[in-house]
């Protein structure tokens, strides 16, 4: 049982964090990285020329930071738009708050973040303009700021994390039931070595 319920513990991650995870950052081919902002500078337009074969186009966000940022739900520490011919296609608020830093290099010790943006379902070709702006957010320390398109990425099933997580939460209960079970089981006395018949410590008849 307890190999079963490992099974569940580990089909549950899968399902709930690296599909979701893989999904955002991985499917697809990108199209670029393009700079938005460095820091002591300005927040830089930036305009890409898309295809309509690159539908859906993933639109990420890398934060690089001289300090972990103190982030909440309720602010918001970038600011992104997308249009093209004069429509807004994309508008999006950017915390951060479930980003997991990652260093780029030993050599480059400065967190980086990454949020997602949202995708751009409908592409029709032509040049496409991507803001980027500081939100509300207070005491953020911004290095650069790297914007991130993948074509043909994939959105992942909003279904799959709850199960994801319903089955990590039955693996491991299951796991950690039958770990206490095996260990409160009784012993068996005939397991018991014999005692002694002779010797200090033995019963006189």
């Amino acid at each position: 049982m307890r190999f079963l319920f490992l099974l569940v513990l580990l089909a549950g991650a899968g399902l709930g964090i690296v599909y979701p995870w893989a999904a955002t950052n991985f499917s697809g081919r990108e199209i670029g990285t393009f700079r938005a902002y460095d820091r002591g500078g300005t927040f830089r337009l930036i305009e890409v020329a898309l295809a309509s074969t690159d539908a859906p186009v993933r639109v990420l966000v890398d934060l690089t930071t001289l300090a972990p940022p103190i982030v909440t739900p309720a602010r918001a520490v970038l600011t992104i738009t997308a249009s093209t011919r004069g429509v807004t296609v994309l508008a999006q608020a950017l915390n951060f708050y479930d980003s997991t830093p990652r260093e780029r290099s030993p050599q480059l010790p400065d967190p980086i973040f990454r949020d997602d943006a949202g995708l751009i379902r409908d592409v029709q070709a032509g040049t496409y303009r991507f803001v980027v702006g500081q939100g509300d957010a207070e005491n953020v320390q911004i290095k650069s700021v790297d914007l991130i398109l993948r074509a043909g990425g994939i959105e992942a099933d909003g279904r799959a994390q709850p199960v994801g997580f319903s089955l990590m939460a039955v693996g491991f209960v299951g796991l950690v039931l039958s770990l206490r079970r095996g260990r409160d089981r009784p012993q068996n006395p005939n397991s018991q070595p014999p005692a002694p018949r002779w010797g200090r410590g033995t019963d006189k008849t």
